[in-house]
């Protein structure tokens, strides 16, 4: 009963966000962000209702969804570390953090770990290039990323 009551209830709210979206010009985007604020992720059950309202494929919502790597299908970590991949980063050396942070996480790309304590993702800029390697720490940049701020990462989200 619990179930459905909590079933019945995400429904209620994700009715009120589409009927606060849906006659906006081009509402999906602005659709899946405002569900993502909302539940932490997009739930999997909420694709068929986006899709009924906008009077799309359900294949529709769910390739916009899969396309933008910032929508999640999952709850994401407490922390969310976000390491960039892109060239500038790449040039001054990011790949070799990127290993570090795994191997210190224990976690590859878009992984949570099992205590949901971090996720781990990647990032194709963060608009910090001058500050190369970048990342970004549950919102908050951090530029001239090293090996030790790797480990202060690490100390700061608990792992």
């Amino acid at each position: 009963m619990l179930v459905s009551e909590t079933q019945a209830a995400q429904t209620a709210r994700i009715d009120a966000i589409l009927a606060a979206h849906k006659d906006a010009e081009g509402p999906l985007l602005p659709i899946l962000h405002a569900i993502q604020e909302e539940f932490g992720h997009i739930p999997e059950e909420s694709l068929p209702q986006i899709a009924a309202a906008l009077t799309i494929s359900r294949a529709e919502v769910y390739g916009v969804l899969t396309f933008y790597h910032d929508f999640r299908s999952a709850p994401a970590g407490r922390h969310v570390v976000k390491l960039c991949r892109a060239e500038a980063c790449q040039a001054m050396g990011a790949d070799r953090l990127h290993d570090q942070a795994r191997a210190r996480f224990g976690l590859d790309w878009h992984e949570t770990s099992a205590d949901g304590r971090v996720t781990l993702e990647p990032v194709f800029c963060l608009g910090l290039c001058a500050c190369a390697p970048a990342a970004m720490v549950d919102g908050r940049g951090i530029g001239r990323l090293d090996p030790a701020g790797i480990e202060a990462i690490a100390a700061e989200v608990g792992t």
